[in-house]
């Protein structure tokens, strides 16, 4: 389905010079002199790169039509991350370099979106917020009062994320997978 580049949404995944993209995010630009222009910062969704372009307003792209099915994270075989759909129970690999940054986020047990572009899988989607144990951070200090002081702390999956001083090792937080940044104790 083509729309005109005016109409596109930030999370929208298209295709554009011949390349599957998700909108990062994009700006109407009006100069005072010239034609009005969009600057859009775009992923592509197969190489992982992330580019930003500047396209006419006149320009027509195809909004490709993403498919997601449910499923739950098995088990990790060597390079690979084996998931099972949640309604055919058939099992999926999924290779590291697909995965990407999500990796630090995939626990035993964990309920994903697998994401397919025409029976490609091109990547997964994580819940917005995860709950995870800390296995390894160092104890508060006393008597360090600064204003939001922060202190490394490991998770079941090796990510280390920056939490507050009173979190302590085998406590339960919550984690946000947009950024990777604690969000709240569990």
């Amino acid at each position: 389905m083509d729309i005109n580049i005016n109409d596109i949404k930030n999370g929208m995944t298209i295709i554009i010079d011949g390349n599957l993209c998700s909108i990062v995010e994009f700006q109407h630009v009006k100069p005072g002199k010239g034609p009005a222009f969009v600057r859009i910062k775009l992923k592509n969704l197969r190489t992982g790169s992330i580019v930003e372009n500047t396209y006419n307003t006149n320009l027509k792209v195809t909004k490709a039509h993403i498919n997601k099915v449910k499923a739950g994270y098995l088990y990790a075989n060597g390079d690979n991350y084996v998931f099972m759909n949640n309604e055919t129970f058939e099992q999926m690999e999924i290779s590291s370099s697909i995965l990407g940054d999500s990796l630090n986020f995939i626990k035993e047990g964990l309920e994903i979106d697998i994401d397919y572009y025409e029976g490609e899988i091109i990547g997964i989607t994580l819940p917005e917020k995860i709950e995870f144990e800390v296995i390894e951070t160092e104890p508060a200090v006393k008597g360090n009062t600064t204003n939001n002081a922060q202190k490394d702390a490991k998770i079941e999956t090796g990510y280390v994320v920056k939490v507050p001083l009173f979190i302590n090792t085998g406590e339960k937080i919550i984690i946000s997978t947009k950024d990777g940044k604690y969000s709240s104790r569990a």
